[in-house]
């Protein structure tokens, strides 16, 4: 499965490559960005067994995650894209592909998470069968929450996943699949 490359004017969304691990990992051990993802950072095991989830996704479901560069520098920004997690939640997520983003705390406020969904759900609303997707957002994860908002995505529920509050929300697609 050859996974789709997908540029903006500042951003080019690819798959992940062995050399994103460095930086993928010091995103990781940053405590604004794991704050709502476990509150606990990652080693460099559990950060390259990421890596790898994120390129079987591509290989299982044909879609996935892609990571987040810059353009005009190369630097590595963090990931989006589209998971199928068989999470134990209820009202229960399967069946849906589950947007995600995560984006290295020093390039929040530049519009770059915006730029990056709006890529890849450009392409969703193209190339996925499934019309509605869905994320799960921590209730006190106020940025996260303005950008799915932003994007088309609105609250169906409320729930418990491993022990944490999550708002679940949901969106269909502008076109179909």
């Amino acid at each position: 499965m050859t996974i789709p490359v997908l540029e903006t004017e500042r951003l080019r969304l690819r798959g992940h490559y062995p050399s994103d691990l460095a930086a993928s990992l010091a995103m990781w051990q940053e405590p604004a960005f794991y704050q709502f993802l476990g509150g606990q950072p990652l080693s460099e095991e559990d950060v390259w067994t990421k890596m790898l989830r994120h390129l079987g996704v591509w290989v299982l479901c044909g879609y996935g995650f892609w990571a987040v560069e810059e353009r005009a520098s190369g630097h590595y920004l963090g990931v989006v894209g589209f998971g199928d997690w068989q999470r134990a939640i209820t009202p229960s997520l399967k069946g849906y592909p589950e947007v995600g983003w995560v984006l290295a705390p020093h390039s929040h406020g530049q519009g770059y998470a915006t730029e990056a969904m709006q890529a890849a759900l450009t392409w969703a609303d193209a190339h996925l069968a499934q019309p509605r997707t869905v994320c799960l957002i921590h209730p006190d994860n106020v940025p996260s929450l303005r950008l799915a908002a932003k994007v088309g995505y609105q609250e169906f529920s409320r729930t418990d996943y491993k022990g944490q509050p999550g708002v679940l929300l949901e969106r269909f697609s502008a076109t179909p699949g």
